[in-house]
């Protein structure tokens, strides 16, 4: 623990590394703290900025990390909402500055990591603590008895109320914590620290279970069952703890479901959001919302209407197909695939999908199960969510994207090197060649 806040480094890197840290550590909370942090960790950047200590910036990697805010650019020249598109740029803008923040700035992320890492899923536990104790505190002053946490009152968007944050971009938050933090349990160490670790995943797992995600619990779900076994494990430990990880998920799942709030949230609210809202409806479903977006796409489908187009057509497209409640409350697609096609068409589209797969492609190169995860969380919540076109959101994608690029290894001269997504350490053949 002590590593968390003692590094050896200069003093200006010292500095770097407290700014990154303090920016994870401030994700779960409002906006604005995050904002100043990366202004005082951009003037910080320029004053100790050194030309022999800047990194490659016109490269493949910077080129897709910056992709989509570049794609928001372009498709803003020729918006017929330019208000829109210009605020929309302003929100995406950190998608563009964390790449070239950490080509100038001379720390070395893949040193720290694990530190940094480590730093955001304590506090992301500390603050699902936190949303646990202020619900039972409202239980307690009002005597209603303690199974009410488990009522509407206290799940999803009520869950996270008390720190003003979206469901889902919590839960995003909570499931990326939540892997890394089980990634350091099933490795060896000392079982006092291993222990701990395991109390903070159980609370992070009540944590999503309450916020009721349902794109994140299932990627959670997939990454714990399958993942671990196949990136992290080997031979019969992985069978292990596959048949466990299977036993303990289905008990979980049984517990979930016998629960009524839960069990609408997750099956009956699926069903809905996926059918034709009945006429007697009051709530619009996402189907009928992305039939909206599908029919704007259909307009211009090669470069889409522009940056910031989206909520103005759908508004008039909701009012035309009755949905007075998407109307009302000015509601996206809630679909990123379906967005970019709205706004940058087949093109755009392509690029994001293009973003993805590297992504992945990287992550999978280096067995980085946590990097794993996080595209898997961005790839299947951009179903649901329009996970660009919210600050927490482009915040989320903006910085753990870069992050994990740039914490990758170098390639070895000789051969593949990779690093211990949990340790940090570099893994490399055992001989090499001699100069």
């Amino acid at each position: 623990m002590r590593k968390l806040f003692f590094i050896d480094d200069s003093l200006a890197n010292k500095i770097s590394y407290y700014h990154l840290l303090l920016l994870l550590i401030s994700l779960p909370f409002d906006y604005f703290y995050s904002h100043v942090i990366i202004i005082s960790f951009t003037i910080h950047t320029l004053i100790q900025f050194k030309k022999s200590a800047v990194k490659p910036m016109l490269t493949l990697q910077n080129v897709v990390l910056v992709s989509v805010f570049m794609i928001t650019l372009i498709c803003t020249t020729y918006s017929a909402y330019k208000k829109e598109a210009y605020t929309e740029l302003g929100r995406q803008i950190v998608i563009l500055i964390f790449p070239l923040l950490f080509c100038i700035n001379p720390l070395d992320i893949r040193k720290y990591k694990t530190q940094l890492l480590l730093g955001f899923a304590l506090y992301c536990t500390g603050t699902t603590l936190y949303l646990f104790a202020d619900a039972f505190r409202v239980i307690r002053y009002y005597h209603y008895p303690v199974s009410t946490i488990f009522s509407h009152a206290f799940t999803n968007h009520n869950f996270s109320n008390p720190i003003g944050m979206h469901a889902t971009f919590l839960s995003l938050q909570l499931g990326l914590a939540l892997i890394y933090l089980l990634a350091i349990v099933v490795k060896k160490g000392a079982w006092s620290t291993r222990i701990f670790y395991a109390i903070c995943c159980c609370i992070l797992t009540a944590g999503l279970i309450q916020l009721s995600s349902k794109s994140v619990f299932a990627v959670v779900f997939v990454v714990v069952n399958f993942g671990f076994p196949i990136f992290i494990l080997h031979g019969r430990k992985r069978i292990m703890f596959l048949v466990a990880a299977i036993g303990v998920s289905a008990v979980l799942l049984v517990s979930i479901f016998n629960i009524t709030t839960f069990r609408e949230r997750y099956i009956k609210d699926l069903t809905e959001d996926l059918s034709r809202t009945p006429a007697e409806g009051t709530l619009d479903s996402r189907i009928e919302r992305w039939g909206a977006s599908v029919h704007l796409i259909g307009q211009s489908p090669i470069v889409g209407h522009g940056s910031g187009s989206e909520l103005p057509l759908l508004k008039d497209e909701f009012f035309k197909r009755k949905l007075y409640n998407s109307f009302l409350n000015g509601l996206n697609s809630h679909n990123q695939y379906l967005s970019f096609l709205l706004k940058s068409g087949v093109l755009g589209l392509l690029v994001y999908l293009f973003t993805l797969a590297y992504g992945f492609s990287r992550a999978f190169k280096t067995k980085d199960i946590v990097f794993v995860a996080f595209m898997l969380l961005i790839a299947i919540v951009s179903l649901s969510e329009n996970i660009l076109d919210v600050d927490k959101g482009t915040m989320f994608y903006g910085f753990f994207y870069s992050f994990f690029i740039f914490s990758m290894p170098k390639l070895n001269p000789y051969a593949t090197c990779y690093t211990d997504p949990i340790k940090s350490e570099f893994i490399l053949p055992e001989k090499q060649p001699v100069e």
